[in-house]
């Protein structure tokens, strides 16, 4: 076997432009339950472009989701040599823009059956994160009749955790009302095909237009602008309601703006994908996440939500993140890697 692989690394903190080609040596196992995995298909999620801009470690490589095969395993791993599996891994250790990639192998799932490598690789991180917020923090039960009539709006549902969140409220949980916020047509199209069953555009007045739909949620999620949609959804949801989000922000968060709060005995949640695996914690419910998923999706429970499919090269990973910067992005994109990974 090679001991050298391609990956593409920031070379320094920067605009997408710092993204290069370098070569690196092909990572080993760490502990008894790693696997080295031949990276097949990768994914682009907005955490990359933070830690890009950010970043200051030399030839970091970034990246968070991967579907491939298993070529090495630890005496304690979870898969054997050959197994097709998919995963988003640690953003404490080394990420999936490359040929090769070591994960615990407990955080790991088998790859849907029938999916190609680049659609199976748009899945971990964005199903892992909603599922979490779901299941974790809102204590809703997979495949059960929910014991509340409970309604839930989804900010910015045509991003990649909003699209699989409204996947997974309406197919999974079995939520009667899913509202997922989109203001231009073709984000208004794509989050109705994906299960939402009434859309308002988070451009407007929330309040006014729940009103107007007659909609009063008791769970809210999240996944753009914190602060400014905080103080809004205080308004607008139940008593005893949840709020969660994915979105960190360096100010203080604007509860003393959101009259009714504590009146309302409100809930709020940070969910982060990466809490269990930097801390240890759990690691086994995330490879039962993603089996379940697994098995979603090869069932046709759960559909595919890529919208862009590339090779990976460095023109393709670098015209992504413009593309996830600029806002523009729907669902997900993807890529397949190929036996050598090249600049254009």
């Amino acid at each position: 076997m090679a001991t050298q692989m391609k990956a593409i690394v920031p070379s320094n903190p920067g605009p997408a432009s710092v993204l290069s080609l370098v070569d690196l040596p092909i990572p080993a196992l760490e502990g008894p339950y790693d696997i080295l995995v031949k990276i097949l298909g990768v994914s682009l999620n907005p955490a990359d472009t933070k830690v890009r801009k950010s970043n200051t470690r030399p030839n970091r490589v970034l990246g968070w989701d991967a579907a491939g095969v298993v070529e090495q395993a630890g005496e304690k791993a979870l898969f054997k040599k050959g197994d097709e599996v998919f995963y988003a891994g640690s953003i404490g250790r080394a990420g999936t823009n490359a040929q090769y990639g070591v994960v615990d192998s407990r955080i790991v799932g088998r790859k849907p059956k029938g999916w190609s490598w680049a659609d199976a690789a748009g899945l971990p991180l964005v199903a892992l994160t909603a599922w979490e917020m779901l299941e974790d923090h809102f204590h809703l039960k997979p495949y059960a009749v929910p014991e509340k009539d409970d309604t839930i709006i989804i900010v910015n549902g045509a991003g990649g955790v909003g699209t699989m969140a409204t996947q997974l409220a309406a197919k999974v949980f079995n939520l009667k009302n899913v509202i997922a916020t989109a203001s231009r047509p073709e984000t208004i199209e794509w989050v109705k095909k994906n299960g939402a069953t009434h859309v308002i555009s988070h451009r407007e007045d929330l309040a006014t237009q729940l009103k107007e739909q007659n909609l009063t949620p008791s769970l809210a999620f999240i996944c753009y602008d914190t602060p400014h949609y905080l103080p809004q959804l205080v308004s607008v949801l139940r008593p005893w309601g949840h709020i969660g989000s994915i979105v960190e922000t360096d100010d203080p968060l604007p509860f003393h703006q959101s009259t009714g709060a504590f009146g309302k005995a409100l809930s709020f949640h940070w969910e982060l994908m990466f809490t269990r695996p930097l801390h240890g914690y759990d690691l086994e419910t995330q490879g039962r996440i993603l089996n379940q998923v697994a098995k979603l999706a090869e069932e046709g429970k759960l559909t595919n939500i890529t919208t862009v499919q590339e090779v990976f090269s460095v023109q393709s990973l670098r015209k992504a993140h413009e593309t996830v910067e600029n806002g523009k992005a729907i669902g997900k994109i993807v890529f397949e890697v190929k036996d050598t990974i090249e600049e254009n």
